[in-house]
């Protein structure tokens, strides 16, 4: 994806005398993660570094940069929090330039190791040096960076950067990865401590594009829910997460949520998400006040006296534990086949949405797949929030897929008020300050088409313009449709192979089997029949009640 200002307007900034310019190594979070070289006047700032290879940090901003540079790919590190792809690459860079310098906060400081199991601790300096938050720190003259807390995980920040010269004083923020609803471990980002900034560039994530999401809350309840419903079908639970974040997030949400308290039910934490449950532990001082009340009157996490019991699983208890219903927390790149072993299960599966996680087609006991939502970054409206909140000069958007951060700048509400960069990788964005800028017209997303009623089909016909768009691939990968009403218009949605291919969820080879997936008041896996005990809840297409209805085949 292009930068939005025009070709025309890219001009040396050695020539322009440009005194503000971003460089993003890379911008996306599904391959490489995110690397932002930064200059203010003189100063050179890297925020993040998700590069596996780090080969292409040797090549610097700008020709006057690289006449003068010194042998460091940057004056300065800066780490937002401790993510693989905000993080993995820094113990390669820093084995390449040790005497550059790298900061982050003091969480971060102790999480970034989790990112290098594989290596001997004790061989891993403590390489990166905690800052305080919300307290300036001045690195060199007239640059100085402040931390503030930005929710999504512990220790996670946004970084306000300060260059101060003779004439004027320059504000550039870095979002990282920010969430500003509160999470069972984390508060969320304060908008109240950011606003009044007087910001000239806003580096934003755009992870969820223009989507909107339920409450936090609501997203728990549902997915307590639906674990709640397998575990009383006999069903064990299995839920594959990242080491860092989420894991914890789950494990918290499932001993806190009233539908588990108490309950006579095991909870087995296994790999790299149990290593990630003990550096929580040693961080409970800088968790939210809730938690460490929490804390005071049972274990955070380990406890086999409380129910629901939750047990660390040990690599030759895998193949055993799912005998009797069960909840297993595992690592994101674990085979899932060590686990749904002859003589276990049946197993859900629960993937989170925006996480890719790579599944088996088959497994030795009867296994369902779904994805579930649990957000951890802000969704449309929330970034948009931040963003009139901020009203920067320039916004630069990062961290997300190409069509995602197309919808955002796309939205009119941003063009009319910001000067909106969307950049490739290795695409130099300048940051001109004060000066006119003629916003370009924004990218076309929307698509006429043509409606057709024939007897009993009714025909939608659109313009073969959409497939351009890279997510067309995945909505018409086996050419089925789902449809249904949102208010007043019809939302399309395409049926993915994984729902096809499970047949323990599949509607479409039910046709004689009376279930919520062949009724006629089951709509978007919710049942909307007032006679039904199942009234307005979310129900499973296997599911049952009373008050069935056959789908006729006119419908």
């Amino acid at each position: 994806m292009r930068d939005n200002l025009s070709a025309s307007s890219r001009v040396d900034a050695g020539e322009a005398g440009s005194e503000l310019e971003c460089l993003p190594y890379s911008v996306q979070h599904d391959d490489e993660g995110v690397c932002l070289l930064v200059k203010m006047g003189p100063h050179r700032i890297l925020l993040d570094c998700g590069l596996e290879d780090i080969s292409s940090l040797g090549r610097g901003l700008s020709k006057s940069v690289r006449e003068n540079s010194s042998p460091l790919p940057a004056d300065l590190v800066l780490i937002s929090h401790a993510h693989p792809d905000h993080a993995r690459g820094l113990l390669a860079l820093h084995k390449a330039f040790p005497k550059l310098p790298i900061y982050g906060s003091e969480v971060t400081s102790k999480l970034l190791p989790l990112n290098w199991q594989d290596q001997d601790p004790q061989k891993i300096s403590e390489f990166c040096h905690a800052l305080p938050l919300r307290s300036p720190v001045e690195f060199q003259e007239g640059l100085v960076a402040e931390l503030f807390p930005a929710g999504h995980l512990p220790g996670a920040v946004a970084i306000l950067l300060t260059y101060t010269t003779q004439h004027r004083t320059y504000k550039l923020l870095y979002t990282g990865d920010f969430f500003l609803s509160n999470s069972r471990l984390v508060e969320g980002l304060r908008l109240e401590e950011l606003r009044g900034l007087d910001l000239d560039v806003l580096i934003i994530e755009g992870t969820y594009g223009t989507s909107r999401h339920p409450h936090r809350r609501n997203q728990e309840n549902q997915l307590a829910e639906r674990i709640n419903r397998a575990i009383a079908d006999h069903c064990s639970v299995i839920l594959p997460t990242p080491a860092l974040g989420l894991g914890q997030e789950l494990l918290m949400l499932l001993r806190s949520h009233h539908h588990f308290t108490g309950r006579d039910l095991d909870i087995w934490v296994d790999g790299a998400v149990a290593t990630g449950c003990d550096a929580y532990l040693e961080l409970l001082p800088h968790l939210p006040p809730s938690v460490q009340n929490f804390a005071r009157h049972q274990p955070l996490f380990w406890d086999e006296r409380v129910r629901p019991r939750v047990r660390r699983l040990k690599a030759e208890e895998r193949a055993t534990v799912g005998k009797s219903p069960c909840i297993v927390l595992t690592d994101s790149t674990a085979d899932l086949r060590e686990h749904c072993q002859p003589d276990t299960g049946p197993w859900l599966i629960l993937v989170p949405e925006k996480i890719d996680i790579k599944l088996n087609k088959k497994y030795l006991a009867p296994t369902t797949v779904e994805s579930y939502l649990l957000a951890q970054h802000s969704d449309g409206p929330g970034t948009t929030q931040l963003i009139h909140n901020l009203r920067p000069q320039h916004v630069i958007f990062v961290h997300g897929s190409p069509a995602y951060l197309a919808d955002l700048t796309s939205l009119e509400e941003l063009q009319n008020r910001y000067h909106i960069h969307s950049p490739a990788a290795e695409t130099l964005v300048e940051l001109p300050i004060g000066d006119t800028f003629l916003q370009p017209a924004a990218p076309e997303t929307n698509y006429e088409g043509e409606l057709t009623e024939l007897g009993t089909v009714v025909t939608i016909t659109l313009p073969d313009a959409i497939t351009a768009d890279p997510r067309w691939q995945q909505f018409a990968d086996t050419g089925l449709i789902e449809a249904r009403w949102q208010g007043e218009e019809l939302v399309l949605r395409g049926l993915s192979q994984r729902e096809l291919l499970n047949q323990n969820s599949d509607r479409y080879t039910w046709t004689d089997v009376d279930c919520c997936g062949t009724c006629r008041h089951q709509r978007g896996q919710r049942c909307w029949n007032p006679a039904s005990p199942l009234y307005n809840f979310k129900v499973t297409l296997e599911g049952y009640c009373p008050a069935f209805e056959r789908l006729n085949d006119s419908q």
